[in-house]
Protein backbone atom coordinates (compact mmCIF):
# COMPACT_ATOMS: atom_id res chain seq x y z
CA UNK A 1 0.00 0.00 0.00
CA UNK A 2 1.21 3.59 -0.62
CA UNK A 3 2.97 5.35 2.22
CA UNK A 4 3.22 9.04 3.12
CA UNK A 5 6.49 10.57 1.94
CA UNK A 6 8.35 13.79 2.71
CA UNK A 7 6.85 16.12 5.27
CA UNK A 8 3.29 14.86 4.81
CA UNK A 9 1.18 14.05 7.85
CA UNK A 10 1.06 10.32 8.68
CA UNK A 11 -1.84 8.53 7.04
CA UNK A 12 -4.55 6.94 9.10
CA UNK A 13 -4.07 3.15 9.26
CA UNK A 14 -4.77 1.64 5.84
CA UNK A 15 -6.55 -1.38 7.30
CA UNK A 16 -9.07 0.74 9.20
CA UNK A 17 -9.78 2.93 6.18
CA UNK A 18 -10.04 0.06 3.70
CA UNK A 19 -12.46 -1.71 6.04
CA UNK A 20 -14.55 1.47 5.96
CA UNK A 21 -14.51 1.50 2.14
CA UNK A 22 -15.53 -2.15 2.04
CA UNK A 23 -18.32 -1.51 4.59
CA UNK A 24 -19.67 1.31 2.47
CA UNK A 25 -19.84 -0.77 -0.71
CA UNK A 26 -21.09 -3.88 1.06
CA UNK A 27 -24.00 -2.03 2.68
CA UNK A 28 -24.61 0.81 0.20
CA UNK A 29 -24.83 3.49 2.90
CA UNK A 30 -23.96 7.10 2.17
CA UNK A 31 -20.36 8.03 2.91
CA UNK A 32 -21.56 10.43 5.58
CA UNK A 33 -23.32 7.58 7.39
CA UNK A 34 -20.21 5.45 7.92
CA UNK A 35 -19.83 4.30 11.56
CA UNK A 36 -17.27 6.22 13.58
CA UNK A 37 -15.12 3.12 14.15
CA UNK A 38 -13.71 3.61 10.62
CA UNK A 39 -12.55 7.14 11.35
CA UNK A 40 -13.77 10.37 9.70
CA UNK A 41 -15.92 9.60 6.68
CA UNK A 42 -14.06 12.29 4.73
CA UNK A 43 -10.82 10.35 5.20
CA UNK A 44 -12.40 7.11 3.99
CA UNK A 45 -13.90 8.80 0.93
CA UNK A 46 -10.70 10.66 0.01
CA UNK A 47 -8.59 7.51 0.37
CA UNK A 48 -10.88 5.54 -1.94
CA UNK A 49 -11.09 8.40 -4.43
CA UNK A 50 -7.31 8.69 -4.45
CA UNK A 51 -6.69 4.96 -4.85
CA UNK A 52 -9.33 4.70 -7.57
CA UNK A 53 -7.95 7.60 -9.62
CA UNK A 54 -4.21 6.95 -9.20
CA UNK A 55 -4.51 3.24 -10.05
CA UNK A 56 -3.63 1.82 -6.61
CA UNK A 57 -6.53 -0.66 -6.64
CA UNK A 58 -5.53 -1.82 -10.12
CA UNK A 59 -1.91 -2.25 -9.03
CA UNK A 60 -2.98 -4.41 -6.09
CA UNK A 61 -5.13 -6.55 -8.39
CA UNK A 62 -2.24 -7.00 -10.83
CA UNK A 63 0.13 -8.05 -8.04
CA UNK A 64 -2.33 -10.67 -6.78
CA UNK A 65 -2.97 -11.96 -10.30
CA UNK A 66 0.78 -12.21 -10.95
CA UNK A 67 1.34 -14.22 -7.77
CA UNK A 68 -1.54 -16.53 -8.64
CA UNK A 69 -0.25 -17.03 -12.18
CA UNK A 70 3.27 -17.77 -10.93
CA UNK A 71 1.77 -20.48 -8.69
CA UNK A 72 -0.16 -21.90 -11.66
CA UNK A 73 -3.54 -20.98 -10.16
CA UNK A 74 -4.96 -18.95 -13.07
CA UNK A 75 -7.26 -20.82 -15.45
CA UNK A 76 -6.73 -19.24 -18.88
CA UNK A 77 -10.12 -20.31 -20.25
CA UNK A 78 -11.43 -16.74 -20.09
CA UNK A 79 -15.15 -15.89 -20.07
CA UNK A 80 -16.43 -12.48 -21.18
CA UNK A 81 -19.84 -10.94 -20.51
CA UNK A 82 -21.60 -7.83 -19.22
CA UNK A 83 -24.19 -6.91 -16.62
CA UNK A 84 -26.35 -3.79 -16.19
CA UNK A 85 -26.76 -1.93 -12.90
CA UNK A 86 -29.24 0.82 -12.17
CA UNK A 87 -27.81 4.25 -11.44
CA UNK A 88 -29.31 5.99 -8.43
CA UNK A 89 -30.36 9.62 -8.78
CA UNK A 90 -27.43 10.57 -6.54
CA UNK A 91 -25.04 9.44 -9.26
CA UNK A 92 -26.33 11.77 -11.96
CA UNK A 93 -27.91 15.15 -12.49
CA UNK A 94 -28.78 15.17 -16.17
CA UNK A 95 -28.95 18.38 -18.19
CA UNK A 96 -32.00 18.30 -20.43
CA UNK A 97 -32.96 20.28 -23.49
CA UNK A 98 -35.62 22.96 -23.57
CA UNK A 99 -37.84 20.89 -25.85
CA UNK A 100 -41.31 20.13 -24.59
CA UNK A 101 -40.76 16.39 -24.48
CA UNK A 102 -37.57 16.95 -22.44
CA UNK A 103 -36.06 13.70 -23.65
CA UNK A 104 -32.97 14.98 -25.48
CA UNK A 105 -29.84 15.34 -23.36
CA UNK A 106 -27.82 18.48 -24.03
CA UNK A 107 -24.31 17.34 -23.14
CA UNK A 108 -24.18 14.05 -21.30
CA UNK A 109 -26.20 12.17 -18.76
CA UNK A 110 -23.67 12.34 -15.94
CA UNK A 111 -23.17 15.20 -13.52
CA UNK A 112 -20.51 17.78 -14.26
CA UNK A 113 -17.63 17.50 -11.82
CA UNK A 114 -17.16 20.40 -9.39
CA UNK A 115 -13.58 19.35 -8.64
CA UNK A 116 -11.15 22.23 -9.16
CA UNK A 117 -8.23 19.90 -9.88
CA UNK A 118 -8.69 18.52 -13.43
CA UNK A 119 -5.83 16.04 -12.95
CA UNK A 120 -7.77 14.08 -10.33
CA UNK A 121 -10.08 12.44 -12.88
CA UNK A 122 -8.10 12.56 -16.11
CA UNK A 123 -9.34 9.08 -17.07
CA UNK A 124 -12.99 9.89 -16.41
CA UNK A 125 -15.13 9.39 -19.54
CA UNK A 126 -17.17 12.36 -20.68
CA UNK A 127 -20.44 10.47 -20.27
CA UNK A 128 -19.45 9.13 -16.82
CA UNK A 129 -20.49 5.68 -18.12
CA UNK A 130 -24.13 6.65 -17.58
CA UNK A 131 -26.78 5.95 -20.19
CA UNK A 132 -30.49 6.49 -20.47
CA UNK A 133 -32.74 3.73 -21.71
CA UNK A 134 -36.33 2.63 -21.18
CA UNK A 135 -35.47 1.52 -17.65
CA UNK A 136 -33.86 4.83 -16.70
CA UNK A 137 -30.24 5.66 -15.92
CA UNK A 138 -27.91 2.67 -15.96
CA UNK A 139 -24.29 1.58 -16.26
CA UNK A 140 -23.02 -1.59 -17.87
CA UNK A 141 -20.15 -3.59 -16.33
CA UNK A 142 -18.00 -5.48 -18.83
CA UNK A 143 -15.76 -8.14 -17.30
CA UNK A 144 -13.38 -10.92 -18.25
CA UNK A 145 -12.86 -13.69 -15.69
CA UNK A 146 -10.67 -16.76 -15.60
CA UNK A 147 -12.01 -20.30 -15.63
CA UNK A 148 -12.64 -20.12 -11.87
CA UNK A 149 -14.60 -16.87 -11.99
CA UNK A 150 -11.85 -14.54 -10.72
CA UNK A 151 -11.90 -11.11 -12.48
CA UNK A 152 -9.05 -10.37 -14.86
CA UNK A 153 -10.30 -7.12 -16.46
CA UNK A 154 -13.18 -4.72 -15.73
CA UNK A 155 -14.49 -1.86 -17.89
CA UNK A 156 -17.58 0.37 -17.78
CA UNK A 157 -19.86 1.82 -20.45
CA UNK A 158 -23.29 3.46 -20.49
CA UNK A 159 -26.07 0.95 -19.94
CA UNK A 160 -27.37 1.04 -23.53
CA UNK A 161 -23.96 0.20 -25.05
CA UNK A 162 -23.55 -3.04 -26.96
CA UNK A 163 -21.54 -6.02 -25.76
CA UNK A 164 -19.58 -6.99 -28.88
CA UNK A 165 -17.72 -3.65 -29.29
CA UNK A 166 -16.22 -4.13 -25.81
CA UNK A 167 -14.70 -7.56 -26.47
CA UNK A 168 -11.44 -6.27 -27.96
CA UNK A 169 -10.97 -3.48 -25.36
CA UNK A 170 -11.44 -6.08 -22.60
CA UNK A 171 -8.82 -8.35 -24.14
CA UNK A 172 -6.51 -5.34 -24.50
CA UNK A 173 -6.81 -4.70 -20.74
CA UNK A 174 -6.02 -8.31 -19.89
CA UNK A 175 -2.40 -8.16 -18.71
CA UNK A 176 -1.04 -10.48 -16.03
CA UNK A 177 2.52 -9.61 -15.00
CA UNK A 178 5.23 -12.24 -14.76
CA UNK A 179 8.49 -12.26 -12.83
CA UNK A 180 10.39 -13.14 -16.01
CA UNK A 181 9.41 -11.99 -19.47
CA UNK A 182 6.53 -9.95 -20.77
CA UNK A 183 3.03 -9.92 -19.23
CA UNK A 184 0.66 -12.60 -20.44
CA UNK A 185 -2.12 -11.11 -22.54
CA UNK A 186 -3.33 -14.12 -24.53
CA UNK A 187 -5.81 -16.58 -23.01
CA UNK A 188 -6.07 -20.16 -24.19
CA UNK A 189 -9.75 -19.81 -25.08
CA UNK A 190 -12.42 -17.13 -24.89
CA UNK A 191 -15.95 -18.13 -23.92
CA UNK A 192 -18.81 -15.75 -24.69
CA UNK A 193 -22.50 -15.85 -25.54
CA UNK A 194 -24.18 -15.11 -28.88
CA UNK A 195 -23.99 -11.35 -28.37
CA UNK A 196 -20.25 -11.55 -29.14
CA UNK A 197 -20.66 -13.50 -32.37
CA UNK A 198 -19.12 -11.45 -35.19
CA UNK A 199 -16.64 -12.01 -37.98
CA UNK A 200 -14.35 -9.30 -36.66
CA UNK A 201 -14.12 -10.88 -33.21
CA UNK A 202 -13.60 -14.39 -34.57
CA UNK A 203 -10.93 -13.13 -36.98
CA UNK A 204 -9.11 -11.30 -34.17
CA UNK A 205 -9.10 -14.38 -31.95
CA UNK A 206 -7.97 -16.59 -34.82
CA UNK A 207 -5.12 -14.18 -35.67
CA UNK A 208 -3.86 -14.29 -32.08
CA UNK A 209 -4.19 -18.07 -31.84
CA UNK A 210 -6.96 -17.91 -29.22
CA UNK A 211 -9.63 -20.58 -29.21
CA UNK A 212 -13.15 -19.26 -29.80
CA UNK A 213 -16.08 -20.76 -27.88
CA UNK A 214 -18.87 -18.49 -29.14
CA UNK A 215 -22.16 -19.87 -30.52
CA UNK A 216 -23.75 -18.37 -33.61
CA UNK A 217 -27.20 -16.72 -33.28
CA UNK A 218 -30.06 -17.88 -35.46
CA UNK A 219 -30.23 -14.72 -37.58
CA UNK A 220 -26.56 -15.07 -38.54
CA UNK A 221 -27.11 -18.72 -39.42
CA UNK A 222 -30.07 -17.80 -41.64
CA UNK A 223 -28.12 -15.01 -43.35
CA UNK A 224 -25.15 -17.30 -44.02
CA UNK A 225 -27.39 -19.95 -45.55
CA UNK A 226 -29.27 -17.37 -47.60
CA UNK A 227 -26.18 -16.02 -49.37
CA UNK A 228 -24.87 -19.50 -50.12
CA UNK A 229 -21.19 -20.43 -50.40
CA UNK A 230 -20.03 -16.82 -49.94
CA UNK A 231 -21.36 -16.96 -46.39
CA UNK A 232 -18.50 -19.17 -45.28
CA UNK A 233 -18.44 -22.31 -43.23
CA UNK A 234 -20.79 -23.00 -40.33
CA UNK A 235 -19.50 -21.87 -36.94
CA UNK A 236 -18.37 -24.68 -34.68
CA UNK A 237 -17.52 -24.51 -30.99
CA UNK A 238 -16.84 -26.82 -28.08
CA UNK A 239 -20.24 -27.29 -26.44
CA UNK A 240 -18.71 -29.02 -23.43
CA UNK A 241 -16.33 -26.11 -22.82
CA UNK A 242 -19.19 -23.62 -23.26
CA UNK A 243 -20.84 -25.00 -20.14
CA UNK A 244 -18.01 -23.44 -18.15
CA UNK A 245 -19.17 -19.94 -19.13
CA UNK A 246 -21.44 -19.87 -16.08
CA UNK A 247 -18.47 -18.76 -13.99
CA UNK A 248 -18.86 -15.18 -15.17
CA UNK A 249 -22.54 -15.16 -14.23
CA UNK A 250 -21.53 -16.26 -10.75
CA UNK A 251 -18.85 -13.55 -10.68
CA UNK A 252 -21.47 -10.86 -11.43
CA UNK A 253 -23.68 -12.40 -8.76
CA UNK A 254 -20.81 -12.01 -6.29
CA UNK A 255 -20.35 -8.35 -7.26
CA UNK A 256 -24.03 -7.63 -6.77
CA UNK A 257 -23.99 -9.01 -3.25
CA UNK A 258 -22.31 -5.68 -2.52
CA UNK A 259 -25.25 -3.24 -2.41
CA UNK A 260 -23.07 -0.27 -3.31
CA UNK A 261 -22.15 -2.09 -6.52
CA UNK A 262 -25.57 -3.58 -7.32
CA UNK A 263 -26.82 0.03 -7.49
CA UNK A 264 -24.48 2.78 -8.58
CA UNK A 265 -24.37 5.79 -6.25
CA UNK A 266 -21.00 7.25 -7.34
CA UNK A 267 -20.99 10.22 -9.70
CA UNK A 268 -17.62 9.36 -11.23
CA UNK A 269 -17.29 6.19 -13.26
CA UNK A 270 -13.66 5.82 -12.22
CA UNK A 271 -14.69 5.84 -8.53
CA UNK A 272 -17.44 3.28 -9.08
CA UNK A 273 -15.03 1.10 -11.04
CA UNK A 274 -12.59 1.41 -8.11
CA UNK A 275 -15.21 -0.25 -5.90
CA UNK A 276 -15.52 -3.08 -8.42
CA UNK A 277 -11.75 -3.56 -8.53
CA UNK A 278 -11.57 -3.58 -4.72
CA UNK A 279 -14.26 -6.28 -4.66
CA UNK A 280 -12.22 -8.22 -7.23
CA UNK A 281 -9.12 -7.93 -5.03
CA UNK A 282 -10.98 -9.40 -2.05
CA UNK A 283 -12.47 -12.13 -4.23
CA UNK A 284 -8.98 -13.19 -5.35
CA UNK A 285 -7.60 -13.07 -1.81
CA UNK A 286 -10.50 -15.12 -0.46
CA UNK A 287 -10.19 -17.71 -3.21
CA UNK A 288 -6.42 -17.95 -2.74
CA UNK A 289 -6.87 -18.35 1.02
CA UNK A 290 -5.07 -15.16 2.06
CA UNK A 291 -7.41 -12.98 4.13
CA UNK A 292 -4.92 -11.92 6.79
Amino acid sequence: MPQAVGRSRPWRDHRQVVEGIVFRYRTGVAWRDLPGRFGPWQTVWKRHHRFATDGTWDKLLRVIQAEADEAGRVDWNVSVDSSIVRAHQHSAMAKRSAREDRTVLVEHTGAVSNDKNPRCCRDEPGDHALGRSRGGLSTKIHAAVDGRGRPLAILLTPGQAGDAPMMLPLLAHLRVQRTIGRPRTRPDRVLADKAYSSRAIRAHLRTRGIGSVIPEPDDQKAHRKRIGSSGGRPVTYDRTAYRGRNVIERAFNGFKHWRGLATRYDKHAIVYRGGLVLAAVLLWLTDLGDTS
